[in-house]
C-alpha cells in the first residue's frame, strides 16, 4: 500500500516570493526571517522524500463563484495549468505547469464517495494561489506531479468545521488503502485570523492574536474536541472576515490524525500570522533529525505550541 510519509498544514501569504526577491530600498523588514524560516520548513517536506502531492486549497473566485461553487472538488487532470492574471500582476506570482496524477485522482473519488463525501470532479482545473504558494515554498522545482482538491471556504452556506475534519480522516483512510509502493505526502493551506478588505486588515498582526495561539496549540497538540467546542462559523467571524480558511487547517489535521505536530513555526507580518506545520505519521531518523535541525535554524518547536507560549492573552 502506499505510504503517507508527511502531512503539512500553513497559511498561504500570496505576497512571500515577492517580499523576499524584492532587493530594493522598499524590502520589507521581516523579509530575511520570512525566507529563512520557510526555507527551513520546506527541508520537512524534503525529508519525506515524496512522489506525489495531494494539495488542498480553496479557489479565490476565480474559476468558482456564488451561482455555482462546489463545497468539495477534485481534480483529474495530466496536466494543470496555473496563477491567473490578477496573481501575476498583483503579487508576481510566475505560471506554471503541473503534473497531475490520474490514477490516484479517480482512487480518491471514487474512495471519497464511498466514504460518504459527494465530491465535484474537474477536467479543466486551473490552480490558483492556495496550492501555488506552498508549491513555491516548499516544493519550489514543481517537480512532482499533484492531486488537487478544493474545499469551499467562502460561498455560504459552508460545510462544518466537523466536517472538515471528517473529510480529513477519510482522506488519510483512502491514502492508506491505496494500492501503490508510492509515497505520498499531503499539503494544505488555509488562513488563521485574518480581515480582508475590513477595518481590521492592516495591524501589526492577525486580527485576532489569542484566537491565533489557540488555534496553533489546537492543531499541533491534535486537540480536535477543543475545536469543535470553540469554533463556529460564527466564531470565525468575529476572529476576522476570512478567518475560515481554518477549517483547511483543520482539514489537514484529520489527515494527520489527533496526534501530535513534529515541526511547529510561526511569524507575525504586518496583518497575519504565518504558521508552519509538519506531522510525520511514520517518522524515520532521517526525519526526525531535518526537524530538530530546521527547528534549531528557524527558531521553530519539534512538537506542540501552547498558547501561552505563542502569545495568547487572558
Amino acid at each position: 500500500m502506499a505510504e503517507l510519509t508527511a502531512v503539512l498544514a500553513s497559511t498561504h501569504h500570496p505576497f512571500y516570493l515577492k517580499a523576499t526577491t524584492d532587493e530594493s530600498d522598499q524590502r520589507m523588514p521581516q523579509a530575511d526571517e520570512w525566507k529563512r524560516k520557510v526555507e527551513a520548513y520546506r527541508e520537512t517536506l524534503t525529508a519525506a522524500e515524496p512522489d506525489i502531492l495531494v494539495m488542498v486549497g480553496a479557489d479565490h473566485f476565480h474559476q468558482f463563484f456564488l451561482d455555482n461553487y462546489p463545497t468539495f472538488l477534485i481534480g483529474k487532470q495530466e496536466k494543470y495549468d496555473a496563477t491567473f492574471y490578477n496573481e501575476e500582476r498583483e503579487f508576481g506570482i510566475p505560471k506554471y505547469v503541473l503534473d497531475g496524477d490520474v490514477e490516484l485522482s479517480n482512487f480518491l473519488h471514487q474512495g471519497l464517495m464511498d466514504e460518504g463525501f459527494d465530491f465535484s470532479s474537474s477536467h479543466e482545473l486551473k490552480i490558483d494561489h492556495s496550492i501555488i504558494c506552498p508549491i513555491i515554498t516548499v516544493r519550489p522545482d514543481a517537480d512532482l506531479p499533484i492531486v488537487p482538491i478544493y474545499t469551499n471556504i467562502f460561498a455560504p452556506p459552508l460545510p462544518s468545521p466537523k466536517r472538515f475534519w471528517d473529510l480529513g480522516r477519510a482522506i488519510r483512510k483512502v491514502i492508506d488503502a491505496y494500492p501503490s509502493d508510492k509515497k505520498i505526502a499531503a499539503i494544505g493551506t488555509g488562513h488563521l485570523s485574518l480581515e480582508l478588505g475590513g477595518p481590521r486588515m492592516f495591524g501589526e498582526h492577525g486580527p485576532d492574536p489569542e484566537f491565533d495561539a489557540r488555534a496553533i496549540e489546537w492543531l499541533s497538540t491534535g486537540n480536535i474536541d477543543a475545536i469543535l467546542e470553540n469554533v463556529t462559523h460564527e466564531s470565525m467571524s468575529g476572529s476576522g472576515n476570512a478567518t475560515h480558511g481554518f477549517m483547511d487547517l483543520i482539514l489537514m489535521m484529520g489527515i494527520a490524525g489527533p496526534e501530535n505536530a513534529d515541526y511547529v513555526d510561526q511569524l507575525d507580518l504586518y496583518h497575519t500570522r504565518e504558521m508552519f506545520m509538519t506531522w510525520y505519521p511514520n517518522k524515520n531518523e532521517k526525519m526526525a533529525e531535518t526537524a530538530a535541525r530546521s527547528a534549531a535554524e528557524a527558531g521553530a518547536a519539534t512538537g506542540p505550541v501552547h498558547a501561552a507560549k505563542a502569545g495568547a492573552t487572558a
